[in-house]
């Protein structure tokens, strides 16, 4: 697999299936403009079927419900919470986090001209004959590094997630993380690594010469704030760096406005603030070897086709889900906490309201 780094030179069907905010809509960088669900043209019936089963008698399999949340052509036509959670209440991202990452990236690529497709600047891997030196922020952003890195999440198990969130890695994530051995060509191997995220973050604060508080801020004045998102609580780690592997604490409207920011090409209010091109970049599907240890395919830092052909999503522990249906022009966020064994029953649930919304 080769470095995808040529924003600027996409064809113009890589983007054609995105919308433009309808006019007469208001961007609800403010307040949520609200819509009809009947109007909407959803299936209502089959949409109160599955509302009923996410929040008045859930399953084991789905668990928790905390909010869900359905925005077409711009305005709100769904919003439920669950009985304890209020609509004002930040929830858990997850890995959301790591396509929040992604929109960062695109933010460093505007305003300092980063390429992607250049080697990493992680400077444990400058030495001599290091090939760890050739690994670029694409490979990073694929999931396709060639790292060591172990992804697990039971406790008990041999896990380098867990032991670089919680355990020996906590005070500085991206460093644990850069430390692992190269055991695959960078660009060859897929696997979903949460390290390879907070690489991502630790370089780009050296980017831009900010880190901590002072890296927080930035992210609330380029991102959070042009949409709209008030609730935002990014986690930074001892060393200062976002833990954009898995903590940004967000109200479901907020998840919602950023679900629709890349639903709408990276631009709001008519000025576009990712480059253009790089919401095609993250829909782009990257090559996963036969047999690999995916879970679908995947594209940069966006799961691909979760809510059915053509969409991608923002995904996390827990059943997380911002899904962006471009066909419908569609986000759902769904919110909860689903058991990890019976997880693909939330990424499931989510499919089948997106259905509902043909």
């Amino acid at each position: 697999m080769e470095p995808q780094g040529d924003l600027g030179k996409l064809e113009e069907s890589d983007l054609s299936d995105l919308s433009l905010q309808p006019a007469g809509v208001p961007w609800p960088t403010k307040v949520w403009p609200r819509g009809d669900l009947a109007a909407s043209g959803a299936d209502v019936r089959r949409v109160a079927a599955l509302i009923a089963r996410a929040f008045d008698a859930p399953d084991d399999d789905l668990g928790e419900t905390h909010a869900v949340l359905a925005v077409q052509g711009g305005r709100l036509v769904l919003e439920r919470y669950a009985a304890d959670i209020p609509s004002d209440s930040t929830r858990p991202s997850w890995s959301v986090a790591k396509s929040l990452t992604h929109a960062l990236v695109g933010l460093v690529v505007s305003e300092t001209g980063l390429d992607v497709a250049a080697p990493a600047d992680v400077p444990t891997w400058r030495g001599p004959g290091d090939a760890r030196g050739q690994i670029t922020l694409d490979h990073l952003l694929r999931m396709s590094s060639g790292l060591a890195w172990v992804e697990d999440y039971e406790p008990g198990h041999p896990s380098d997630v867990l032991e670089m969130l919680f355990g020996a890695g906590k005070s500085d994530v991206a460093r644990f993380a850069a430390d692992k051995p190269l055991i695959h060509p960078p660009g060859k191997h897929f696997y979903y690594s949460s390290g390879t995220t907070n690489i991502i973050a630790s370089a780009l604060a050296r980017r831009i010469g900010l880190s901590g508080d002072a890296f927080a801020a930035w992210m609330g004045r380029r991102l959070f704030a042009p949409l709209g998102m008030v609730s935002p609580v990014p986690r930074l780690d001892a060393a200062g760096t976002f833990i954009g592997s898995s903590f940004c604490f967000c109200t479901a409207e907020d998840f919602a406005r950023f679900g629709l920011f890349y639903a709408r090409d990276g631009v709001w209010e008519g000025r576009r603030l990712l480059p253009e091109g790089w919401v095609a970049h993250a829909r782009r599907s990257t090559p996963q070897q036969m047999g690999g240890e995916g879970d679908g395919p995947y594209g940069a830092h966006w799961w691909l086709d979760r809510a059915g052909p053509g969409s991608f999503s923002a995904c996390g522990y827990e059943g997380q889900h911002i899904a962006i249906c471009p066909d419908r022009d569609l986000v759902i966020v769904r919110l909860g906490v689903t058991p990890l064994a019976t997880q693909p029953a939330a990424q499931a649930w989510v499919a089948d309201l997106a259905e509902a919304f043909r």
